[in-house]
């Protein structure tokens, strides 16, 4: 009996000794959480310069605070032409090192339009009485807080005036609808009386021409 009880106590330690040394294996994957980098702009997210006017220096910076890391970003300006009137979108990039991707974006406005022009306020939608609000953020640069003038779907997106009775809403990015472009865009000013108009490009918005009226 007393044999018998050293041979189990010998396969019990065995067997806590082979346990114990059991490793993980090589192909076990740990879940990370996902974080993507925040893009700091180094100046204004928003330009107006005149027709053949100096590009501004557009730069950012990308951290990630979740994983603690700072990464480059990547941005190309050289699509805005400076010779040619319009709204010019930037967008700037930072990729961590799981793939995930921070964005922003730098309007930059081309126009000669007088600064004393300001087309902000408050517009109802003539389709549907929907509120829809203008404002200035440079010169002759606007943002708009509901392309579509959709209630529950408020697209925010930016156009800029050229002259008074030209405006160009360009296709851009947008955080609800994805790419956004509005065509056959138009300015009336009568007045005191103020309509913009336009079709919405986009999956989430139907062809009809939409108008808007100041308040």
């Amino acid at each position: 009996m007393k044999n018998i009880k050293i041979l189990l106590s010998l396969t019990a330690v065995a067997m806590f000794a082979t346990t114990s040394c059991r490793k993980l294996p090589d192909n076990v994957s740990t879940v990370e959480k996902a974080s993507y980098p925040t893009i700091t702009i180094l100046g204004s997210q928003f330009y107006s310069i005149p027709v053949d006017g100096a590009l501004p220096a557009i730069a950012a910076t990308a951290y990630d605070s979740t994983i603690m890391e700072s990464y480059p970003v990547t941005l190309d300006a050289s699509g805005i032409d400076v010779s040619t009137p319009g709204l010019y979108v930037v967008g700037i990039q930072a990729k961590n090192k799981f793939g995930y991707i921070g964005s922003k974006n730098v309007a930059v406005a081309v126009t000669n339009i007088d600064a004393a022009w300001n087309l902000s306020g408050e517009y109802r939608r003539t389709a549907n009485n929907a509120l829809v609000n203008l404002t200035k953020v440079a010169n002759g640069l606007y943002e708009v807080d509901n392309v579509g003038g959709a209630p529950t779907f408020p697209v925010v997106g930016y156009f800029i005036q050229i002259n008074d009775s030209t405006i160009d809403f360009p296709m851009q990015p947008t955080d609800l609808a994805g790419q956004v472009d509005c065509v056959d865009e138009a300015l009336t000013i009568s007045g005191v009386d103020t309509s913009y108009g336009w079709k919405v490009v986009n999956p989430n918005f139907g062809p009809a021409f939409r108008t808007f009226v100041k308040q």
